[in-house]
Protein backbone atom coordinates (compact mmCIF):
# COMPACT_ATOMS: atom_id res chain seq x y z
CA UNK A 1 0.00 0.00 0.00
CA UNK A 2 1.26 3.50 -0.72
CA UNK A 3 1.21 5.97 1.60
CA UNK A 4 1.35 8.89 -0.79
CA UNK A 5 -0.19 12.11 -0.96
CA UNK A 6 -2.49 11.95 -3.92
CA UNK A 7 -5.12 13.13 -5.30
CA UNK A 8 -8.35 11.48 -5.52
CA UNK A 9 -9.63 10.78 -9.04
CA UNK A 10 -13.01 13.03 -9.19
CA UNK A 11 -16.21 11.43 -9.19
CA UNK A 12 -17.69 12.46 -12.39
CA UNK A 13 -14.34 10.72 -13.96
CA UNK A 14 -14.69 7.73 -12.13
CA UNK A 15 -18.40 7.47 -13.11
CA UNK A 16 -17.49 7.74 -16.50
CA UNK A 17 -14.92 4.84 -16.28
CA UNK A 18 -16.90 2.56 -15.01
CA UNK A 19 -19.01 0.01 -16.67
CA UNK A 20 -21.54 -0.88 -14.83
CA UNK A 21 -22.94 0.92 -11.80
CA UNK A 22 -20.85 2.35 -8.77
CA UNK A 23 -21.57 0.02 -5.51
CA UNK A 24 -21.18 2.43 -2.80
CA UNK A 25 -20.31 0.41 0.60
CA UNK A 26 -20.30 2.46 3.64
CA UNK A 27 -17.67 3.35 5.59
CA UNK A 28 -18.29 3.87 9.24
CA UNK A 29 -14.80 4.15 10.49
CA UNK A 30 -11.36 4.22 9.09
CA UNK A 31 -10.21 0.47 8.69
CA UNK A 32 -13.64 -0.23 6.66
CA UNK A 33 -12.32 2.62 4.05
CA UNK A 34 -9.25 0.61 3.69
CA UNK A 35 -10.79 -2.70 3.81
CA UNK A 36 -12.94 -1.35 1.09
CA UNK A 37 -9.64 0.07 -0.74
CA UNK A 38 -8.31 -3.74 -0.88
CA UNK A 39 -11.85 -5.44 -1.43
CA UNK A 40 -11.38 -3.74 -4.53
CA UNK A 41 -14.21 -1.47 -4.79
CA UNK A 42 -14.07 1.92 -7.01
CA UNK A 43 -15.56 4.20 -4.42
CA UNK A 44 -17.00 4.23 -0.77
CA UNK A 45 -19.35 6.51 0.91
CA UNK A 46 -19.50 7.69 4.29
CA UNK A 47 -23.18 7.25 5.37
CA UNK A 48 -24.90 8.88 8.69
CA UNK A 49 -27.06 5.57 9.35
CA UNK A 50 -23.77 3.61 9.84
CA UNK A 51 -21.80 6.78 11.25
CA UNK A 52 -24.15 7.26 13.87
CA UNK A 53 -24.28 4.05 15.26
CA UNK A 54 -20.60 3.05 15.04
CA UNK A 55 -19.49 6.53 16.55
CA UNK A 56 -21.73 6.96 19.51
CA UNK A 57 -24.13 3.76 19.57
CA UNK A 58 -27.10 6.45 18.31
CA UNK A 59 -30.23 5.89 15.80
CA UNK A 60 -30.10 8.20 12.34
CA UNK A 61 -32.41 10.67 13.93
CA UNK A 62 -30.76 13.96 13.67
CA UNK A 63 -28.76 13.78 16.63
CA UNK A 64 -25.24 14.47 15.21
CA UNK A 65 -24.85 17.97 13.19
CA UNK A 66 -21.79 18.85 11.13
CA UNK A 67 -19.56 19.59 13.95
CA UNK A 68 -19.30 16.17 14.82
CA UNK A 69 -19.84 14.44 11.83
CA UNK A 70 -17.08 16.16 10.11
CA UNK A 71 -14.30 14.96 12.42
CA UNK A 72 -14.94 11.29 11.66
CA UNK A 73 -15.39 11.82 8.24
CA UNK A 74 -11.87 13.43 7.99
CA UNK A 75 -10.49 10.62 9.70
CA UNK A 76 -12.24 7.66 7.48
CA UNK A 77 -11.11 9.62 4.26
CA UNK A 78 -7.23 10.05 5.09
CA UNK A 79 -7.38 6.22 5.51
CA UNK A 80 -8.26 5.91 1.43
CA UNK A 81 -7.82 7.63 -1.58
CA UNK A 82 -10.47 6.26 -3.22
CA UNK A 83 -13.35 8.44 -4.56
CA UNK A 84 -15.65 8.92 -1.38
CA UNK A 85 -19.20 10.69 -1.28
CA UNK A 86 -20.28 12.47 1.99
CA UNK A 87 -24.35 11.89 3.08
CA UNK A 88 -24.40 15.56 4.73
CA UNK A 89 -27.97 15.09 5.58
CA UNK A 90 -30.31 18.13 5.29
CA UNK A 91 -27.26 20.04 4.98
CA UNK A 92 -27.65 21.22 8.48
CA UNK A 93 -29.28 24.23 8.22
CA UNK A 94 -30.24 27.04 6.25
CA UNK A 95 -28.26 28.14 2.74
CA UNK A 96 -25.50 29.38 5.24
CA UNK A 97 -24.87 25.79 6.86
CA UNK A 98 -25.07 24.43 3.32
CA UNK A 99 -22.45 26.76 2.05
CA UNK A 100 -20.00 26.01 4.87
CA UNK A 101 -20.85 22.12 4.70
CA UNK A 102 -19.56 22.62 1.00
CA UNK A 103 -16.41 24.46 1.49
CA UNK A 104 -15.47 22.62 4.56
CA UNK A 105 -15.58 19.02 2.56
CA UNK A 106 -13.48 20.10 -0.38
CA UNK A 107 -11.28 21.28 1.68
CA UNK A 108 -10.90 17.94 3.65
CA UNK A 109 -11.10 16.50 -0.04
CA UNK A 110 -14.23 14.69 -0.38
CA UNK A 111 -15.03 13.92 -4.20
CA UNK A 112 -18.92 14.50 -3.34
CA UNK A 113 -21.77 14.77 -1.59
CA UNK A 114 -25.19 13.88 -1.26
CA UNK A 115 -28.09 16.01 0.58
CA UNK A 116 -31.76 15.24 0.67
CA UNK A 117 -34.91 17.59 1.46
CA UNK A 118 -36.09 16.04 4.64
CA UNK A 119 -37.90 18.58 7.10
CA UNK A 120 -35.49 18.67 10.22
CA UNK A 121 -35.31 16.85 12.40
CA UNK A 122 -34.29 14.40 9.62
CA UNK A 123 -34.57 10.59 9.84
CA UNK A 124 -32.73 7.64 7.94
CA UNK A 125 -34.49 7.54 4.79
CA UNK A 126 -36.10 3.96 4.97
CA UNK A 127 -38.29 5.16 8.26
CA UNK A 128 -41.78 5.95 8.04
CA UNK A 129 -43.22 9.39 8.22
CA UNK A 130 -40.90 11.25 6.63
CA UNK A 131 -41.74 15.22 5.80
CA UNK A 132 -40.08 17.51 2.96
CA UNK A 133 -39.41 20.46 2.62
CA UNK A 134 -40.86 22.88 -0.21
CA UNK A 135 -39.11 22.19 -3.58
CA UNK A 136 -38.37 26.11 -4.13
CA UNK A 137 -36.77 25.64 -0.47
CA UNK A 138 -34.48 22.75 -1.51
CA UNK A 139 -33.80 24.35 -4.89
CA UNK A 140 -32.09 27.58 -3.15
CA UNK A 141 -29.73 24.97 -1.25
CA UNK A 142 -29.00 23.58 -4.27
CA UNK A 143 -27.98 26.62 -5.79
CA UNK A 144 -26.28 27.25 -2.87
CA UNK A 145 -24.04 24.42 -2.72
CA UNK A 146 -23.06 25.10 -6.13
CA UNK A 147 -21.95 28.51 -5.98
CA UNK A 148 -19.69 27.13 -2.95
CA UNK A 149 -18.20 24.74 -4.82
CA UNK A 150 -16.47 27.73 -6.91
CA UNK A 151 -15.80 25.87 -9.90
CA UNK A 152 -13.99 22.98 -8.03
CA UNK A 153 -14.81 19.11 -9.08
CA UNK A 154 -16.98 18.63 -6.24
CA UNK A 155 -20.52 16.48 -7.14
CA UNK A 156 -23.53 17.46 -5.87
CA UNK A 157 -26.18 14.56 -5.61
CA UNK A 158 -29.58 15.95 -4.78
CA UNK A 159 -31.72 13.80 -2.42
CA UNK A 160 -35.43 13.38 -2.42
CA UNK A 161 -37.37 11.60 0.24
CA UNK A 162 -40.45 12.67 -1.47
CA UNK A 163 -41.71 9.01 -2.54
CA UNK A 164 -42.98 8.52 1.32
CA UNK A 165 -45.01 11.44 1.68
CA UNK A 166 -46.07 13.21 -2.17
CA UNK A 167 -45.29 9.64 -4.09
CA UNK A 168 -43.48 8.62 -6.85
CA UNK A 169 -44.09 11.08 -9.25
CA UNK A 170 -43.94 13.89 -7.38
CA UNK A 171 -40.79 13.10 -5.83
CA UNK A 172 -39.29 12.58 -9.70
CA UNK A 173 -40.83 15.72 -10.57
CA UNK A 174 -38.35 17.17 -7.82
CA UNK A 175 -35.71 15.42 -8.85
CA UNK A 176 -35.80 16.66 -12.34
CA UNK A 177 -36.34 20.36 -11.02
CA UNK A 178 -33.01 19.32 -8.67
CA UNK A 179 -31.08 18.69 -11.70
CA UNK A 180 -32.13 22.20 -13.59
CA UNK A 181 -30.97 23.67 -10.22
CA UNK A 182 -27.53 22.48 -10.89
CA UNK A 183 -27.40 19.40 -8.97
CA UNK A 184 -25.20 16.88 -10.67
CA UNK A 185 -27.20 13.93 -10.61
CA UNK A 186 -30.24 12.92 -8.33
CA UNK A 187 -31.07 9.92 -5.42
CA UNK A 188 -34.58 9.30 -4.84
CA UNK A 189 -34.91 7.42 -1.43
CA UNK A 190 -37.04 4.64 -1.07
CA UNK A 191 -39.09 2.71 -3.56
CA UNK A 192 -40.40 0.14 -2.63
CA UNK A 193 -41.08 -2.03 -5.75
CA UNK A 194 -39.65 -3.50 -8.97
CA UNK A 195 -41.57 -1.13 -11.15
CA UNK A 196 -41.31 2.11 -8.62
CA UNK A 197 -37.49 1.30 -9.41
CA UNK A 198 -38.26 0.56 -13.30
CA UNK A 199 -40.42 4.07 -13.84
CA UNK A 200 -37.43 6.08 -12.00
CA UNK A 201 -35.13 4.70 -14.05
CA UNK A 202 -37.05 5.28 -17.11
CA UNK A 203 -38.50 8.73 -16.27
CA UNK A 204 -34.71 10.02 -15.34
CA UNK A 205 -33.05 8.35 -18.66
CA UNK A 206 -29.44 9.53 -19.06
CA UNK A 207 -29.08 10.75 -15.59
CA UNK A 208 -26.72 10.28 -13.18
CA UNK A 209 -28.97 8.19 -10.97
CA UNK A 210 -28.79 6.73 -7.33
CA UNK A 211 -30.70 4.73 -5.18
CA UNK A 212 -30.04 3.15 -2.16
CA UNK A 213 -30.48 -0.92 -0.73
CA UNK A 214 -30.77 -1.14 2.87
CA UNK A 215 -30.47 -4.74 3.11
CA UNK A 216 -32.57 -6.60 6.23
CA UNK A 217 -35.01 -4.34 6.97
CA UNK A 218 -35.48 -1.14 4.23
CA UNK A 219 -37.87 -0.20 1.81
CA UNK A 220 -36.15 -0.87 -1.64
CA UNK A 221 -36.10 -4.48 -2.18
CA UNK A 222 -32.88 -6.01 -3.20
CA UNK A 223 -31.80 -6.19 -6.86
CA UNK A 224 -28.53 -6.78 -8.42
CA UNK A 225 -26.38 -4.47 -9.60
CA UNK A 226 -26.42 -5.63 -13.10
CA UNK A 227 -30.13 -5.35 -13.52
CA UNK A 228 -30.19 -1.65 -11.36
CA UNK A 229 -27.59 -0.82 -14.18
CA UNK A 230 -29.98 -1.71 -16.92
CA UNK A 231 -32.93 0.17 -15.40
CA UNK A 232 -30.84 3.28 -15.72
CA UNK A 233 -29.05 3.52 -11.94
CA UNK A 234 -25.35 4.83 -11.82
CA UNK A 235 -24.96 4.36 -8.46
CA UNK A 236 -26.08 2.35 -6.07
CA UNK A 237 -25.60 3.03 -1.96
CA UNK A 238 -25.59 0.15 0.20
CA UNK A 239 -25.94 1.50 3.91
CA UNK A 240 -26.39 -1.64 5.73
CA UNK A 241 -24.42 -4.33 4.24
CA UNK A 242 -21.92 -3.73 6.37
CA UNK A 243 -22.53 -2.07 9.54
CA UNK A 244 -25.34 -4.48 10.01
CA UNK A 245 -23.13 -7.59 9.54
CA UNK A 246 -19.94 -6.02 11.98
CA UNK A 247 -22.60 -5.21 14.70
CA UNK A 248 -23.22 -9.57 14.07
CA UNK A 249 -20.12 -10.45 14.23
CA UNK A 250 -19.17 -8.64 17.52
CA UNK A 251 -21.70 -9.44 19.17
CA UNK A 252 -21.04 -13.57 18.03
CA UNK A 253 -17.34 -13.05 19.31
CA UNK A 254 -18.55 -11.40 22.61
CA UNK A 255 -20.54 -14.74 23.34
CA UNK A 256 -18.11 -16.81 22.82
CA UNK A 257 -15.06 -14.79 24.82
CA UNK A 258 -18.01 -14.82 27.51
CA UNK A 259 -18.75 -18.76 27.37
CA UNK A 260 -14.92 -19.15 27.04
CA UNK A 261 -14.54 -19.98 23.74
CA UNK A 262 -11.31 -19.36 21.29
CA UNK A 263 -11.68 -18.08 18.09
CA UNK A 264 -12.74 -19.72 15.40
CA UNK A 265 -10.11 -19.30 12.90
CA UNK A 266 -11.78 -19.61 9.91
CA UNK A 267 -13.85 -16.44 11.41
CA UNK A 268 -10.73 -14.10 12.10
CA UNK A 269 -8.33 -12.69 10.19
CA UNK A 270 -4.94 -13.89 12.05
CA UNK A 271 -2.26 -11.05 13.51
CA UNK A 272 -0.23 -11.62 10.45
CA UNK A 273 -3.10 -10.44 7.94
CA UNK A 274 -4.42 -8.03 10.44
CA UNK A 275 -0.42 -6.40 10.55
CA UNK A 276 -1.28 -6.28 6.53
CA UNK A 277 -4.13 -4.48 6.32
CA UNK A 278 -3.08 -2.28 8.26
CA UNK A 279 -0.10 -1.78 6.67
CA UNK A 280 2.76 -2.21 8.94
CA UNK A 281 5.86 -3.30 6.39
CA UNK A 282 5.18 0.65 5.58
CA UNK A 283 5.52 1.90 8.78
CA UNK A 284 8.48 -1.04 8.97
CA UNK A 285 10.23 0.70 6.05
CA UNK A 286 10.29 3.73 7.74
CA UNK A 287 12.06 3.43 10.54
CA UNK A 288 14.72 0.78 9.20
CA UNK A 289 15.46 3.74 6.85
CA UNK A 290 15.74 6.63 9.38
CA UNK A 291 16.21 4.93 12.58
CA UNK A 292 18.22 1.83 11.53
CA UNK A 293 15.59 -0.12 13.49
CA UNK A 294 13.06 -3.09 12.80
CA UNK A 295 9.75 -3.26 14.53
Amino acid sequence: MKHTITKRKSWKAMLAAADKPVQLPVAHDALTARLIELAGFDAYQIGGYALSGATHAIPDVDLEKFGEKKFSADWIMQASPLPVLLDVDDGYGDVKNVTRTVQEYIRLGASAMFMEDQQPPKKCGHMGDKKVIDTEAMLQKIKAAVAARDGMDFFILARTDAIDSEGIDNAIDRAKSYLDAGADGVYLEGPETIDDLEKIGKELKGVSLATSVLENGGKTPWVSPKDLGDMGYSMILYPTTVIFQVAHTIQKALNNLKHGKPIPKPNAVSMDEFMQIVDLPFWAKIEKEFEGKNI
